[in-house]
């Protein structure tokens, strides 16, 4: 995304939660490859020697899985940035994929949707175009970041015209 020439007067990164971390990934494949080697061990016990290669391949396997789902969230991201003239919402997904969806500040409007069952959409709306931000956001986090973009969208549509020749 471009650096806008004009002053920014709202900016958000949204990001999915991330509560694996790489310590906590050492723990899990250290816990699998022990639970692995126990359950090898009662099958070399019982003479099924033949399993061993496939249940090192199956904990293989899941620790790729796991570290494929760790990558592709730590690219994803949205980056909502509100200018004087321009209402910008870009995402970059799992595979690094970007893409931008820019609406008039003037007219956007933010509808929120509360769902108890989950935590709700929200989305902004502008002459007809609408796109929803904060998919990765609990419920919580999307009222703060409704609350304040739809304080920032105010300020922005209030003009503040300084006349320097009006000043005491």
């Amino acid at each position: 995304m471009a650096v806008p020439a004009e002053p920014v007067l709202f900016q958000a990164v949204c990001t999915p939660s991330r509560s694996l971390t790489p310590r906590g990934f050492r723990i899990f494949g250290m816990l699998l490859g022990l639970f692995a080697m126990l359950t090898g061990g009662l099958f070399l016990a019982l003479g099924a020697w033949p399993i061993l290669p496939f249940l090192g391949a199956e904990v293989g396997f899941a620790l790729a899985l796991v570290a494929m789902h760790a990558r592709g969230a730590a690219r994803t991201a949205e980056v909502v940035v509100l200018t004087p003239a321009r209402l910008a919402v870009s995402r970059t997904d799992r595979r690094g994929r970007r893409a931008e969806v820019v609406l008039d500040p003037y007219w956007a409007r933010l509808v929120h949707l509360e769902d108890p069952a989950h935590a709700g959409v929200l989305r902004i709306e502008s002459r007809g175009r609408g796109i929803e931000i904060g998919r990765d956001l609990s419920a919580e986090e999307k009222r703060s970041l409704r609350d304040a973009l739809d304080a920032a969208l105010a300020a922005a549509r209030q003009p503040d015209f300084d006349n320097p020749q009006l000043r005491t």
